[in-house]
């Protein structure tokens, strides 16, 4: 038998622990960061992760459109276009959870910043050629920083939405190519996404 002995101790136990582990863990990061790992601005430069600070940046206008694909097959596909889905509507919901979602980035991912978003729009683009839904948002705000992952956090969360909905019906559902299309504002200016990009 394995003894335990740890095992009813407080909580405060556990903290020398978890402090090596996080010791440990940034001594591997150290080991396995590439040399050009500086010019990743959430880290400080002891490698721990930090908030940019924005507070000497003007604000400016800043847009951004992200997108995504749900693969549903002929089935799903057909439940979701004439609205027979068990759960309901499901681009209602979807765009209703996208939106939900781009108000919350700053709760989820943890080195966000909080945006006062002017705006955020889901759309969707029903392919019927490969059953398939492609899914758009856009959000816009001014500010000191840009809202770049509100837009993606709001088509991977209408995506999974639409999963959610479509789930009875089959398992075999892909969400695929979340992306940036376009971006704008902000000292690095605008992007928009080549229709060959690919990470290197």
């Amino acid at each position: 038998m394995v003894h335990n002995a740890l095992a009813g101790q407080p909580a405060c136990a556990y903290f020398p622990l978890f402090a090596g582990l996080v010791v440990f863990l940034q001594t591997v990061f150290f080991a396995i960061m590439p040399d050009d790992a500086s010019s990743l601005t959430h880290l400080n430069p002891e490698g721990g992760v930090r908030m940019v600070d924005v507070g000497s940046k003007p604000g400016s206008a800043r847009t951004a459109t992200a997108a995504g694909r749900v693969r549903l097959g002929k089935e799903a596909f057909h439940a979701v276009v004439s609205g027979t889905a068990d759960k309901g509507n499901v681009l209602c919901t979807a765009q209703v959870a996208g939106i939900q979602a781009a108000k919350r980035t700053a709760g989820l991912i943890p080195l966000c910043h909080i945006v006062a978003l002017a705006g955020i729009e889901v759309t969707f683009d029903l392919c019927e050629e490969d059953f398939s839904i492609e899914v758009q948002a856009s959000a816009k705000a001014v500010g000191q920083t840009g809202v770049e992952m509100e837009a993606l956090t709001a088509v991977s969360v209408a995506c999974l939405t639409v999963y959610d909905m479509c789930k009875a019906i089959s398992k075999d559902i892909l969400i695929t190519d979340i992306r940036l299309l376009t971006k704008a504002g902000g000292e690095s200016g605008a992007y928009k996404r080549s229709p060959k990009a690919n990470p290197a």
